[in-house]
């Protein structure tokens, strides 16, 4: 069993204001995300040019943050709210659904497409490349937080989190989704976006992706006390939100390139009709 490097989860405290390392967590990866659409609107391609970018991050930033809040409260924090309706307010204090801020980003980009005439798949194509570093170091944030903590194991890697009432050894799950929903997606994104790709290819590789790894990583990470499996006894509701976004994925990467199957082929036609 390892030992968990205890870390105090906050980062600066200045008298009565606490900066904990979950929300400089939230801060980096809109900053390097920034960074990287910066590099990524110099491309052909690009629908997003480098005078919009500011705007870009901005509604982007609040998509997150307002979705995620919003969507967590829906899907996993309904008593809490009821116990203390402030709670939804102190974003700080940790409590953020990567569905939900999948919902606000979308909503968001939709906004800013029509305020910049740009074409929304063109623009979440843009977008999706960007996501998994904020992914993967919000799981950092759980990590250092000891929150979202792992299922019991007796795997030699196995730690026990100080803040985890039964005591017991379990999965360091926000390090297998840092690994998995950080590390790797961002490979996968950025490999697969190295060249243009038809509207909506690349926004149905990210929804497919990351719905599988978190549907897998779904099985070492303990679920939510007050909700538990939802469905056939060991479905949580984790996973049971990643199914529309495998089943998005699968469909746009399917008709992005049907599209352009179909456009070849009228083409080859005319061209033997001439």
């Amino acid at each position: 069993m390892l030992p968990y490097p205890e870390i105090d989860p906050v980062a600066l405290a200045l008298g009565p204001i606490k900066v904990h390392w979950y929300g400089l967590a939230y801060l980096a990866g809109i900053g390097i995300a920034w960074w990287m659409a910066t590099r990524h609107c110099r491309r052909a391609w690009s629908p997003v040019r480098r005078e919009q970018l500011d705007d870009l991050i901005f509604f982007a930033a609040l998509g997150i943050i307002l979705g995620g809040r919003f969507g967590y409260s829906i899907f996993y924090g309904a008593d809490k709210i009821a116990q203390d309706p402030m709670w939804l307010l102190r974003v700080w204090e940790g409590g953020m659904s990567f569905h939900g801020g999948f919902l606000g980003v979308l909503l968001a980009m939709f906004l800013f497409g029509r305020r910049h005439d740009i074409n929304f798949g063109s623009l979440m194509d843009f977008v999706a490349p960007l996501v998994p570093v904020g992914l993967g170091l919000g799981r950092l944030g759980n990590f250092i937080g000891q929150e979202l903590w792992g299922r019991p194991t007796d795997v030699p890697w196995a730690m026990v989190f100080p803040a985890d009432p039964l005591q017991m050894a379990r999965h360091p799950s926000q390090l297998y989704q840092f690994a998995l929903e950080g590390v790797l997606l961002l490979v996968i994104m950025l490999v697969y976006s190295r060249r243009e790709r038809p509207v909506w290819a690349v926004s149905g590789v990210f929804a497919l992706s990351y719905g599988c790894l978190r549907f897998f990583v779904e099985f070492f990470r303990e679920p939510d006390g007050h909700i538990q499996h939802l469905v056939l006894g060991w479905m949580t509701r984790g996973q049971l939100l990643c199914l529309p976004m495998i089943a998005l994925g699968a469909y746009l990467l399917w008709s992005s390139y049907r599209g352009v199957a179909a456009a070849s082929a009228q083409k080859s036609t005319g061209k033997r009709n001439k």
